[in-house]
């Protein structure tokens, strides 16, 4: 699984609160414990790993010590670190949380969104096509959060030698480059992302508002097969020959905080395996209910998942 797009690193920052500031109206934070994890496209690598894929993620990051403790957490779970590159130019995006009895206080992001340089663009290329030559990955997986790493030249080129080499693609898709990823086998926006570029479409939940959307969305892009994540109401898809609302399986929800990373893996390794799209919404739809049950972001718990989706599967034979 080649993924390319956005990494971050994301810090927690815990403890307990037990009395307010006297120098401003704030909580005090006594602080208990601190915590690194792999965020965005280090994200989905995590998943994908933990799912039994083999990721390789192509990015930028900075020369500093937030892309040195990425890349320490990526080697630590045996995620390569073969296509990362450090540029003197760049910062690598951190977010800190602040928690306090599973409850977020608040949150600083440090990054850099200008696009990369020239230099960094044909350094991740010459890496991606000798990945494709060499590794011939089952799937590319586009990971945008417009933090700069996915440039228009660069999704162009990639989406080009992707077609060429017929490599599934899957894009988990952010404002600035929406209508960027032309021919993509799947393309997954959540029902916010793609309300905001089409707002004349109606926003009730319904088949045919989302059928609607759907197909606005494929006189855009041409993509093959669409999955809008419709947060507590589950997901929608749409291929040449279905659509369907799956719902949301009823959980105790802690922390929405990386469940789009999870879908989009799920996805990825649901469509490398063959499936169809009714398979792969249902695995994604179930993965990323699962990952909302812990408190920060954490790859899918496999086991779980694999026994709930042949659990749900049953019930449809």
């Amino acid at each position: 699984m080649l993924i390319i797009g956005d990494i971050m690193l994301d810090h927690y920052l815990i403890g307990e609160v037990d009395r307010i500031s006297p120098e401003a109206p704030v909580p005090i934070v006594k602080l208990e414990d601190t915590k690194y994890r792999l965020g965005g496209a280090a994200n989905v690598a995590a998943n994908i790993k933990a799912m039994g894929g083999k990721p390789i993620i192509c990015t930028v990051i900075g020369k500093d010590k937030e892309g040195n403790k990425l890349l320490d957490l990526l080697k630590a779970n045996d995620i390569s670190t073969e296509a990362i590159y450090s540029s003197k130019d760049r910062i690598t995006t951190c977010k800190t949380r602040v928690l306090a009895r599973n409850q977020h206080l608040l949150r600083l992001d440090q990054e850099q969104t200008n696009d990369i340089n020239t230099k960094e663009t044909q350094k991740l290329l010459n890496w991606i096509d000798k990945i494709i030559a060499i590794q011939k990955p089952d799937v590319i997986v586009f990971q945008d959060y417009n933090k700069g790493v996915l440039t228009i030249n660069l999704i162009r080129k990639v989406l080009l030698e992707s077609i060429k080499n017929d490599i599934p693609t899957l894009v988990d898709p952010k404002y600035r480059n929406f209508f960027e990823y032309k021919e993509v086998t799947l393309f997954k926006p959540n029902l916010k992302e793609i309300l905001s570029v089409f707002p004349k479409q109606k926003t009730t939940i319904t088949p045919l508002n989302l059928v609607k959307l759907s197909h606005a969305l494929k006189a855009k892009l041409n993509n093959k097969n669409t999955l809008i994540t419709l947060s507590e109401n589950g997901v929608f898809f749409h291929s040449l020959n279905a659509h369907q609302i799956i719902p949301a399986k009823i959980r105790d929800i802690a922390d929405v905080c990386g469940a789009g990373d999870t879908v989009i893996s799920a996805a990825a390794m649901g469509l490398a395996s063959g499936w169809n799209m009714y398979e792969i919404a249902l695995f994604s739809n179930l993965a990323g209910g699962l990952v909302c049950e812990e408190v920060g972001v954490v790859p899918v718990n496999f086991e779980r998942l694999l026994s709930e989706f042949q659990d749900e599967m049953m019930k449809t034979h």
